[in-house]
This record gives structure tokens, sequence and C-alpha cells, in this order.
């Protein structure tokens, strides 16, 4: 959901969630929601949650604005209290616990740095107010970590936009908590700064070992970083796995369309065969791996991702057992450097979306021309057709 509850943002922030932790990551420190559920008056932003984060894992919960992933991020901070369910880390019930009380830090897209302290003294502040020896050991240590420490005297006016997010990442895991929370922690970063950032947030992860939760929209930040997934919908969790599954394998109407790009075409099962089913779409009888099928019965969504569609000349050779529908015409050839987009307007009136690399093997499509679209039969699934088709796709005027 779009949240609208005040946020820590003034100096101190970062260490105000979860600056009571000073040990450790203990074994088996599983972050665990159990029927969680958050309401506000008569919006059910949470709906019945049961989740389970793996201690150590970079987990992200994706989904877009009003999905219940920003409460469900503030619920386990401390920040929200459930209205219903059990919230608990390493065993232990935290549901209730105050924030300072939690073993989590939270990192928020505002880095709430002390303009006035220099790098290396906002570091320390969280480890200095707690009183800890070896303070100045530790600082140096983490600014090593986040490969800042030759900016140490430096104040955050003086930083980039990225380095001032691994001053904020440096000061929350220097109290070693056992999860860490992002909130959209790179969203203030223009694009090129964020995908570096996104193989910086992982190297970090992997080389500290704690659990991170990281709440995003972007869908191709959640896969580049998470190692599990989970797709929020409408205070639920649709699906959930490695990005790759996610990806390849959508059981939902939404997933497949919130997740890159699909075409999605009308079709019917009409029977099996062995590990395959058959197909109608329009006319046309296609074979599909029966492990392919959300659906294998009745009405179904017949998708394919756009990357694996090949364009083809008509009657031209295929270089293998290849699913094909006729009758296409070229509406739009976009060219997009690595890549050319092209719409095809089937004979039903849908028009398909196909990415082709542009390696030069062939001559570019044009607008009016006739064409196959061609794939892989592995590469096809279907979705049950009581969905809505366009679920999950984001519009232009919705940001």
């Amino acid at each position: 959901m779009t949240d609208t509850s005040p946020r820590t943002t003034g100096p101190g922030a970062g260490e105000a969630v979860g600056a009571a932790s000073g040990n450790a990551v203990a074994g088996g420190a599983d972050l665990v929601l159990t029927g969680v559920t958050k309401r506000f008056t008569d919006f059910v932003a949470v709906d019945n949650l049961d989740l389970t984060v793996p201690q150590g894992s970079f987990f992200a919960l994706l989904g877009p604005s009003g999905c219940g992933k920003t409460t469900t991020l503030r619920m386990v901070a401390g920040l929200e209290t459930p209205t219903e369910g059990e919230i608990r880390l390493a065993g232990q019930d935290i549901t209730h616990l105050k924030p300072y009380r939690r073993p989590v830090n939270t990192v928020f897209q505002s880095y709430a740095l002390f303009p006035h302290l220099t790098i290396f003294e906002n570091v320390a502040f969280g480890l200095r107010r707690q009183g800890k020896p070896d303070v100045d050991a530790a600082v140096a240590a983490m600014l090593d970590l986040v490969e800042l420490s030759d900016l140490a005297s430096r104040r955050p006016a003086q930083l980039s936009g990225g380095q001032q997010q691994r001053v904020a990442l440096a000061r929350a895991l220097i109290n070693r908590p056992q999860v860490l929370l992002l909130d959209e922690p790179l969203g203030a970063l223009d694009l090129k700064l964020r995908r570096q950032m996104q193989i910086e947030l992982k190297r970090i992860q992997t080389d500290v070992g704690i659990t991170f939760v990281h709440v995003t929209h972007d869908q191709e930040e959640a896969m580049t970083m998470a190692d599990t997934v989970a797709v929020m919908n409408r205070g639920v969790i649709e699906q959930m796995g490695a990005p790759m599954d996610l990806y390849e394998h959508p059981m939902t109407t939404f997933v497949a369309n919130f997740l890159g790009q699909s075409n999605l075409i009308g079709g019917r099962v009409l029977g099996s065969d062995g590990a395959d089913l058959e197909v109608e779409v329009h006319g046309t009888r296609l074979r599909v791996p029966r492990s392919r099928g959300a659906q294998d019965t009745g009405e179904v969504w017949v998708g394919i991702r756009p990357e694996k569609v090949q364009v083809c000349a008509p009657g031209s050779a295929d270089d293998g057992p290849r699913s094909r529908l006729a009758g296409g015409v070229i509406t739009d050839a976009s060219f997009i450097g690595v890549s050319t987009q092209y719409l095809a307007r089937m004979p039903w009136g849908q028009e398909l979306m196909a990415f082709e690399q542009n390696t030069g093997a062939h001559e570019q499509f044009r607008v009016g021309d006739h064409v196959e679209l061609r794939w892989v039969p592995e590469h096809t699934f279907l979705l049950d057709a009581d969905q809505d088709a366009n679920a999950g796709v984001e519009r232009v005027d919705e940001g």
C-alpha cells in the first residue's frame, strides 16, 4: 500500500529501529510471520500472511503500490502493530516489542544521515550511544566493507547518492542486527547508479551473512539481488520462489505480467498425449508440456514471453520443433539497441509482442510485413482463463 504513516526520518533514524542489538546472528534465526493481518479501518492492507524468511537469505517482497509490502516491513520493524497474527524471530515472539528492542535495523529511501558529523562518526553513532568497546576498529572494518574507507573524514553533503546509501547501510549493519530491513533503498538513485548498487548490496549481504528483507516495486531489482522473491498483490502473496522459477513458471496472470512481460492468448485444452497437452489457439493446435500448465483442462491463457518468440518469414525453414502461429502482420518495429521490439497483429485481432536480439543473422522486418511467430514448445505456459489477462500490467499513469 502507499504508506502515509509518519516515517522515522530525523537524525538517528537508522539506529532508532533495532539499535538494541549488538550480538552476532544466532543459529536458526528465521523470521516467521504466522497469520499476520493488518487492517486500517475498513481497508485490509495485509491479509492472513504466512511467511518464513530463512536466516542468512536475501529476501525480496515485490509488488506494486498498495499491495501491502511496506506495511509488512513496518510490522516486522515494530512501526506498525498487526491486527492479528504473530511475528517471531529466532524463535522469539517480537509481535509487540518496541522497535528499539527488536534485533532488526531498517534502511529507508531517505538515508537520514547526520549532516554535521563525518562519515566515520555517522557509522560510529549507534555503537557509541550503546557504550560499545573498540568502536574505532569496528567502524574501520565496516567502512572497508562498503568501500568508503578513504572518505571517512568527509561529511554526507560531500558524497554522491550511492555513497550516502552505503553509509546508511554501514550504520545499520555495524549493530549486527539479525535482520536488515530495506524499504525501497535505491528509489532515489538514477538508473545507472541503482544498477551498480544492486550488485553492491548483494555483495555486502553475501559478505556479512545477515538476513536482508528488501521491499521494492522494481522487478529487475528484486530478481537481480534476491535469493527468494515473494510477489505480493492486494495483501497476499501470489507466488514465492527463486527469481528464475517465478519468471519461467508463473502460476497466475498477475505474476506473468508483473515480472517482465507476457503474451497471453486465449486457448482451450483439447486433451493430453503422454507428457503433453494439446491446446487449440484460434484454430491452431499446439503441444504444451503438462509440467508447464498451472491449468490443464478447459479454457486457458496460453502464455509466451516476448523474448522467447521468433519472428519468421512465412514458410521459412525451422531449425527444430516449434510451436507456430501464422498470419501475423508487423504493426510496429522499435529498435532499442541490443534488440528490436516487434508488435504483430494476428488474424483474430490481438497484437503479440516479440523481442529479437540484433545479431545481424537476418534482415529486420518492417511495418506491414507478413510474418509467422514461432517458439520452442517448452517455453509455453498455461494459466487459468478465469484470471484477468491484464492483472499486473503497469499502466503509464500509474508510474
